[in-house]
């Protein structure tokens, strides 16, 4: 019997990939989380084949989760499944430890085939995905945006929407002053002066979307 974690914050969403992945995987049955904390605790609490992770939870980002799931069950594979496209957080996902990266725009049977793939132990990568990671092994390939830590990338697409420093910091739970001197290690990892030019940047390379 296959045991299947789906960590995502909309019932619809978990609803679907059940009926998606009962009908390509026979006899699979699954666990359902709405939090970061709820999956961390679901995650502890029992044994499973598999988590299918989404990036954007309440509270917890998911990258946060997927590194304590990692730490917690390091042999525990992690599928993310994710609204965001793959050139803002797939290879940030992969490298947290994911062993996969797909985005809710994916077809029923490419997400059915991504979990089996990565069931029978492989890694799921799209074409363009893997495309991009090759081209990335390229010495000065690296985006400015790809210098940033998970956190500092986190703050940059908050402030690149517009988002004030307080607002910010309510939504992270973090101190106003943390938040700005985030602010100030992105804008000198990036070599940029002003927050227009951040959402500039973002509109560029498509990181709003």
């Amino acid at each position: 019997m296959t045991r299947i974690l789906l960590v995502d914050d909309f019932a619809v969403v978990r609803e679907g990939l059940k009926q998606i992945l009962a009908e390509s995987i026979p006899g699979a049955t699954f666990g359902e989380a709405a939090t970061g904390e709820e999956a961390l605790a679901k995650a502890m609490a029992g044994a499973w084949d598999l988590v299918i992770l989404d990036m954007s939870l309440p509270g917890r980002s998911g990258i946060e989760v997927l590194k304590e799931l990692r730490q917690v069950h390091p042999r525990l594979p992690v599928l993310v499944l994710s609204m965001h496209p793959e050139e803002q957080f797939a290879v940030r996902a992969l490298k947290a430890g994911a062993v996969g990266y797909v985005t809710k725009r994916t077809v029923a049977g490419h997400i059915a085939a991504a979990v089996r793939k990565v069931l029978a132990g492989g890694k799921y990568v799209s074409a363009s995905l893997a495309e991009k990671l090759v081209g990335d092994l390229n010495v000065g390939s690296r985006a400015l945006h790809e210098r940033l830590s998970d956190r500092e990338f986190q703050v940059f697409r908050m402030l690149s929407m517009a988002k004030t420093v307080k607002q910010i910091s309510e939504e992270l739970s973090l101190s106003r002053q943390t938040v700005s001197t985030y602010r100030r290690r992105i804008l000198e990892k990036m070599g940029l002066t002003t927050n227009d030019e951040l959402t500039e940047y973002a509109l560029q390379n498509g990181l709003l979307t």
